[in-house]
């Protein structure tokens, strides 16, 4: 079986390049697949307030509702930006495009790095928050807590290797699974609490003391902490506008449409959390969450809080399908603008980004392994990225309306990236990108400040250095642009070509005399060299070139006798011997026999000289390398035809 049929069996045979369109999402998958982040975030966004209010005391928790109400209402502003993105660059790239297009290469590399940061961290922060509630129902699982998340990250590569329509049907059941469950809680618990329905709900009895004395200041600093821990909520909702492409068309209507569908799921789930656990005087605890003190005190330990914790577990692994969407995605913007390697922009069989998508894998395992699966020790790095994007993208919109009030009435204007027009109401849309650009920069600033000291300085260091890293790839494409360029060149600036031809070989064999005949086509002054430590091998390849006339004649044949065990010094220095003294400022050939053997493994027992070889020949600007390959046939051997002597080679 060959790989080629081992791959498709994995993933499934490739898709022609017109079947893009069909593989496209519809709303509902696109939901599924975008969404999962944002929707996920809401088991742990109003617990995440909650956890910073306690210090104050339990009474400091009914706070907690007009934080959310105000994280909300910034959540509005956002979407209402990427909105203004999505139909503004209908071809997608989200905050990295809009930056680019209204603020600059330098801001949009800052934006690009970021996201790729949080993208990274989505994933492995997402499968081992769903492997810490699977080994809190599974103790005896929590000393394979790595294994586990490496094993769901591999499960999500290979699902979404596959494809993405075939990812959003999967991804579908329990992302809706999860929204329906925790919607049917809400509906009872706002049903119980108005007392329509059973028995009124009572508040949480346990009360937690609020600390000795609490300044002013320290006040107003936690309850900044508590916003901005809250703002998880945020995380994963530019996924949309990164994916534009993704949808069927009409795309930039398809896509609107769905990040207000995601809003309308995720801020109803966010709120109704929120409320039911300041009412209900929930307290945070370790090791039973928010949520799942709610669901218990509204519904019992029946099936229905069972379902939502399955599908709580299963929505937080899933919720890196958010980075597994954006990261290739983003990757492949990049790596077209020149600033990530130029691989990452090609689709794969199945007409996805598949190396960005590996290349995501093995990152987010990297981090996994290094903080052994504890989202807790991951989550100060988390959500930064995020927001830093988040500010640039709003303030990029800010500067795009007011280009657009400058765009006189029925006419339009070209940017570098999109076509804009005049439009009424650009001003009370610059006006809500502006304090959403605001709100979302103050969050980050909050967010460097509180969480530093406990990891955050990784990502505000980790991002600079991505910057001047992405900077570095982009200035090696310009420079080798600018070095085959073919401007300002004449023939007579081109390198002569030598008439010569080296041939080096450790013995005559097929392989061998194949490389001859094909080196005599290519120039008239044929060179075989052979290094030989010893005259009896001197002796013997005289002997076996001399049965061979019609192929060595008009060849040279070079021995250098060696007294060393490395051949490859004697014969590097004959062939830079020859370019630099008899053929100066000429291109020279060196033509290798090679050995194709009928395996990978047996690949392992040949060549590795003639690799070695062509590696150190490489550096020397005036030499070319050809490979002659010889084919091994299993029933060469099998059959007597190829002499037990002849394998001899370049190994």
């Amino acid at each position: 079986m060959t790989l080629q049929q081992i791959k498709h069996i994995i993933i499934g045979p490739p898709f022609p390049t017109s079947a893009e369109l069909h593989e496209r999402l519809d709303k509902a998958r696109a939901l599924a697949v975008f969404a999962s982040d944002p929707i996920s975030s809401n088991a742990y966004a109003t617990e995440a307030i909650m956890s910073v209010l306690i210090l104050l005391g339990s009474g400091a928790l009914r706070l907690t509702m007009p934080i959310a109400i105000g994280i909300a209402a910034l959540v509005i502003f956002v979407i209402f930006s990427y909105i203004q993105t999505i139909l503004h660059y209908p071809g997608g790239g989200g905050a990295y495009t809009v930056t680019k297009d209204n603020l600059g290469t330098l801001p949009s590399l800052f934006a690009a790095a970021a996201l790729l940061v949080d993208y990274t961290l989505t994933v492995s922060v997402s499968v081992s928050a769903g492997v810490r509630a699977m080994t809190s129902a599974f103790p005896e699982l929590y000393d394979f807590r790595v294994v586990l998340a490496l094993g769901a990250i591999v499960l999500l590569t290979w699902i979404n290797l596959r494809g993405v329509r075939e990812s959003g049907t999967i991804f579908a059941l329990p992302t809706y699974a999860f929204v329906g469950g925790v919607l049917v809680i809400i509906g009872i618990g706002l049903a119980r609490y108005t007392g329509l329905a059973g028995a009124p709900l009572e508040p949480h009895p346990v009360q937690v003391p609020p600390a000795d004395t609490v300044t002013q200041f320290a006040f107003v600093w936690l309850l900044l902490r508590a916003f901005a821990a809250g703002c998880t909520a945020l995380t994963g909702i530019e996924a949309i506008s990164n994916g534009v492409q993704a949808f069927k068309p009409p795309e930039s209507r398809n896509a609107a449409v769905t990040m207000v569908w995601m809003g309308v799921m995720a801020m109803a789930l966010f709120m109704g959390i929120s409320f039911l656990a300041t009412q209900l005087a929930i307290v945070p605890e370790e090791g039973d969450s928010v949520l799942s003190q709610m669901t218990r005190l509204v519904a019992g330990n029946g099936v229905l809080y069972y379902w939502v914790q399955l599908f709580t577990m299963l929505i937080l692994v899933l919720a890196a399908n958010t980075g597994y969407q954006d990261f290739p995605r983003l990757s492949s913007f990049l790596a077209n603008d020149g600033f990530l390697p130029r691989w990452l922009q090609n689709r794969g069989s199945r007409l996805v980004f598949s190396s960005g998508i590996v290349t995501l894998a093995l990152l987010s395992s990297v981090i996994v392994i290094i903080f052994a699966a504890d989202e807790i020790a991951m989550l100060p790095l988390y959500a930064l990225g995020v927001m830093l994007c988040f500010t640039l993208s709003q303030a990029g919109m800010v500067r795009l309306m007011g280009r657009v009030a400058k765009v006189p009435p029925g006419e339009t204007k070209h940017t570098d990236a999109t076509v804009i027009h005049f439009e009424s109401g650009w001003w009370w849309k610059r006006a809500v990108n502006a304090v959403g650009a605001v709100t979302t920069g103050i969050v980050f600033a909050v967010l460097v400040i509180t969480k530093f000291t406990e990891g955050a300085w990784l990502v505000v260091v980790a991002i600079p250095l991505l910057v001047f890293w992405l900077r570095s790839i982009h200035k090696h494409y310009a420079d080798v642009a600018e070095a085959l360029s073919t401007q300002d060149l004449r023939p007579i600036d081109m390198v002569d070509i030598g008439d010569v031809v080296i041939v080096p070989i450790a013995d005559i064999h097929r392989g061998t005399l194949r490389a001859l005949k094909y080196a005599k086509r290519l120039a008239g002054d044929v060179r075989a060299v052979c290094i030989v430590t010893s005259p009896e091998q001197e002796e013997r390849i005289r002997q076996r070139w001399a049965r061979f006339p019609e192929v060595t004649i008009g060849i040279e044949l070079v021995v250098i006798a060696y007294d060393f065990r490395d051949i490859l010094t004697p014969l590097i220095t004959y062939i830079e011997h020859v370019n630099s003294d008899e053929y100066p400022d000429r291109l020279i050939t060196v033509v290798i026999p090679e050995f194709v053997p009928n395996s990978v493994a047996a690949n392992l027992l040949h060549n590795q000289t003639a690799n070695i070889l062509r590696f150190r020949l490489y550096v020397h600007e005036n030499i070319v390398v050809i490979n002659v390959p010889y084919h091994i046939q299993r029933n060469h051997v099998e059959n007597g035809i190829a002499e037990p002597e002849t394998w001899v080679s370049l190994q």
